[in-house]
């Protein structure tokens, strides 16, 4: 006998079934087309400027959460030759390319190289420089501290030929000693390169390792970043490496050229002529990392990839926390970002106002590179957006300045909050 009861049941169960896979597929459809049509616009805004030839090539990585969302190399590693000739084949850029990072170095590197130590009681983020370097203990540097240096508030020069009197690495820590400060220790925010190179002395003081040894046993190798290093060409002649300058024609121009206002009356030009007349490939871009640090610097210095730097982001985003291990405690994580007065956390940046995370939400950190680089982490949704771009390789463009890739970073940024903010 049919039971009639059972029948119905099972009929409605199945229809509930059927209508809540729908629903779920539809919901899944919707999510596929957003996906679909964020991508669409990502490669609008990156193929279009390499169509352009506005920039030479890109790798862009983007991640929500776990999920990569999207990664795609664009254009070229590398189009021009020294005579900013179009090669005849140019090198077709990979996701698997290193970039010179450029001031990424000040973060990937430097940052989490001090993150370490203060997270191991070694240093502390308020203690005076002077305590560790001897040339801060005189009375216009005594009141200088670590947090100085990491938030830009030290007074130092923001940029100094330090190549024209300097040849090493200990002579360049020396004359950076030497010379006066610019502005009032922590009066105003200075973006310096001098005060990361500081930074990077301090870590070999307290380590008794080079910079580059440090790094690589205390952060690289940990997190799985194989092909993170500074000077790559020393370790392997064969890795696929973006080209960035031709040589260094901007900073020549800084020491030479009045209007951009980098004049130093001790400077005479005569003093020094090493520049570098080839395309720069695997040497770092940074003249003061290269010529008077040997591609060594706490400011620049570091060629990594994208999926590398994801690693790093990782660990940041996960409040330290990489698989079962605490990398760095939560509340150094905490600590480094935290905005300070200047709306900026300790090495990273964290103001809104800045055009390649403009107006992201609480919290939103970041960094950018002169190369073309930058990251930028939102941790209230999860998202993290890695843009590579070797702009340089385009060289000079009419105001003798390099192509400005902050409208691209920012049009990148918004149309990936806009996705998140639908989904």
């Amino acid at each position: 006998m049919v039971d009639t009861k059972f029948i119905y049941k099972l009929s409605v169960l199945v229809i509930v079934f059927l209508l809540t896979e729908g629903v779920a597929n539809a919901q899944l459809k919707s999510v596929d087309n957003a996906q679909a049509a964020l991508v669409h616009k990502i490669d609008s805004i990156l193929q279009g400027q390499v169509d352009e030839s506005k920039i030479p090539g890109a790798v862009i990585e983007i991640k929500r959460g776990d999920t990569v969302i999207y990664k795609h190399a664009y254009g070229f590693a590398q189009k021009f030759n020294y005579r900013h000739e179009l090669l005849a084949d140019p090198e077709k850029m990979t996701a698997e390319h290193m970039f010179d990072i450029a001031s990424l170095t000040k973060v990937v590197g430097t940052t989490t190289s001090i993150m370490l130590l203060v997270d191991k009681g070694v240093i502390k983020v308020d203690d005076p420089v002077g305590k560790y370097i001897k040339a801060f203990t005189t009375p216009d540097k005594a009141g200088i501290t670590i947090r100085h240096l990491l938030t830009h508030t030290a007074g130092l020069y923001e940029w100094y030929p330090l190549y024209y009197r300097a040849s090493n690495e200990q002579e360049t820590f020396k004359l950076i000693g030497e010379l006066p400060l610019a502005f009032p220790v922590g009066a105003q925010r200075k973006y310096s390169d001098l005060g990361f190179t500081i930074l990077g002395e301090i870590v070999e003081t307290v380590s008794g390792q080079s910079l580059d040894q440090f790094e690589e046993q205390n952060i690289f190798k940990p997190l799985g970043m194989t092909h993170t290093m500074y000077n790559p060409l020393q370790k392997n002649k064969d890795f696929k490496i973006a080209s960035t300058s031709f040589g260094n024609p901007y900073e020549h121009r800084m020491v030479y050229d009045p209007d951009l206002g980098y004049q130093f009356k001790e400077i005479k030009h005569n003093q020094w002529n090493g520049w570098r007349h080839y395309i720069l490939k695997g040497e770092v871009n940074d003249g003061n990392a290269w010529y008077a640090e040997k591609g060594v610097a706490g400011a620049a210095g570091i060629f990594s990839t994208v999926d590398d730097i994801q690693k790093l982001v990782d660990m940041l985003k996960n409040k330290g926390k990489v698989g079962d291990i605490q990398f760095i405690s939560v509340y150094t994580i905490n600590t480094f970002l935290t905005k300070d007065k200047f709306n900026n956390g300790l090495g990273w940046m964290m103001d809104p106002e800045n055009s390649f995370m403009k107006n992201g939400p609480e919290g939103t950190f970041g960094h950018t590179g002169f190369t073309g680089t930058s990251i930028c982490v939102v941790p209230s949704t999860g998202v993290s957006i890695i843009l590579l771009i070797n702009r340089q390789q385009m060289g000079l463009i009419e105001n003798k300045e390099y192509y400005n890739v902050n409208a691209i970073r920012a049009q990148v940024f918004k149309a990936m909050m806009a996705y998140c903010k639908a989904n």
